[in-house]
């Protein structure tokens, strides 16, 4: 840190001071949001951290909002010096004090600066987690800002301008469940959301809307409901500017596989532009009904999947690829011979599968293919005594039309 004399450390904490009761009396959202935020490493909120440690009795410069002021710029110098567990003790402080006094504004003009505070209380709580943990303490900050936005839900969630904010408030408390992996705490706030008469979903910002049916999707898909899954990720896709191709891409990790359970497969082109190359082989087995690319394809990218949440799902395609198989030996044999082409020999799905070193003996085909005919993947029966599967003439494999494989 370069020399600051005692006159410009003054100087800069007595313009920050003023620029802060400026924006509270002129209604400055956009100024208040800028002097609330640490994390992006501003320039001139690090002047200003940096003169604190210089200035010190900082208390008699504070005339108006002390108990706002003081542990903001406590919670400023301590970002700036790494001490971030105090830093997240300091900002809570303010924070409270902020609701506070935006609960006593009548209108929504700090809005966007109460947006910022709640972003910030969480980054820095993940920060001062990580603070925690590697001292051997247990983390805990990022659970007591999931308590705090809690708090601002409930000051959001009434009649009024200031309503608008409260699915803001909910994409970030879903930000901070899914990192603690307490995403059943979701529930009560979807509930309030989608069944309160004072919310009309159609009046958020769109950003909040894209966010919202993005984490309400990926809950869909760990619930196992691709349907809805599909619904709400297929809106975020839609709906998500399409410069944000980061943003597309997390949908897309959870709407492909999704997409793959009710049988519709992403093209090359697709993968290739938002770097999701872990699902080319997935599709790719699925095309040719190759079991052994599946299984492959899992094992490689396991650990990707898992965090994603998604392993279980792409594991169920394994269905869909024995019927895409069994479609491939009904082909061959409809060019050979089509007035037997509906009758399938056990044995001939066997000695495919063994070429594609897959071993399972003729009870255990017979096994798969009764689960297939039982989930309407295929029409058929079986004539047991001679180990034939007998196909439909008509629509022997009908098509998914939406409807998941597992279901």
């Amino acid at each position: 840190m370069a020399y600051i004399s005692m006159g410009e450390a003054h100087r800069r904490i007595t313009d920050y001071l003023n620029n802060f009761s400026d924006a509270i009396a002129a209604q400055d959202g956009a100024l208040l949001r800028h002097l609330v935020s640490f994390s992006f490493n501003n320039p001139k909120l690090l002047s200003v951290a940096d003169a604190l440690n210089v200035f010190q009795d900082v208390s008699r410069l504070i005339r108006n909002s002390s108990e706002m002021l003081s542990p903001l710029l406590r919670a400023l110098q301590c970002y700036k010096l790494g001490q971030l567990v105090e830093a997240y003790n300091s900002y809570e402080k303010f924070a409270n004090a902020f609701l506070q006094e935006f609960r006593n504004w009548e209108s929504a003009w700090a809005l966007e600066a109460l947006y910022a505070v709640c972003y910030e209380i969480r980054i820095i709580a993940e920060r001062a987690d990580r603070e925690l943990a590697s001292n051997g303490k247990t983390p805990d900050k990022l659970k007591a800002a999931g308590s705090f936005l809690m708090k601002v839900f409930g000051v959001l969630a009434g009649k009024g301008p200031k309503r608008v904010g409260a699915l803001h408030v909910t994409c970030q408390l879903f930000k901070i469940y899914f990192k603690l992996g307490t995403v059943h705490l979701c529930r009560s706030i979807i509930r309030s959301i989608e069944t309160a008469r004072i919310f009309d979903f159609e009046e958020f910002p769109p950003r909040d809307k894209v966010t919202y049916m993005y984490y309400t999707g990926r809950l869909e898909v760990f619930n196992e409901k691709f349907p809805a899954a599909d619904q709400k990720l297929s809106y975020a896709l839609a709906h998500c500017h399409p410069d944000h191709e980061a943003n597309i891409r997390m949908i897309l990790k959870y709407l492909i596989p999704v997409k793959l359970s009710i049988g519709i497969l992403p093209g090359n082109l697709l993968l290739e532009k938002y770097k999701l190359l872990e699902y080319t082989d997935v599709v790719l087995a699925l095309r040719r009904g190759d079991l052994r690319l599946l299984r492959s394809a899992l094992q490689q990218h396991e650990d990707r999947f898992l965090r994603s949440g998604v392993y279980l799902v792409l594991e169920k395609l394994e269905l869909q690829v024995y019927r895409r198989l069994l479609k491939k030996i009904y082909t061959i044999q409809k060019h050979k011979d089509p007035s037997k082409a509906h009758q399938v020999k056990l044995d001939i799905i066997v000695k495919a599968l063994k070429w594609l070193q897959i071993d399972m003996d003729a009870d255990e085909v017979e096994c798969i293919v009764a689960i297939l005919i039982y989930k309407n993947l295929i029409k058929g029966y079986f004539a047991h005594k001679s180990k034939v599967v007998v196909l439909s003439k008509q629509d022997p494999f009908p098509k998914l039309n939406g409807k998941p494989v597992d279901s």
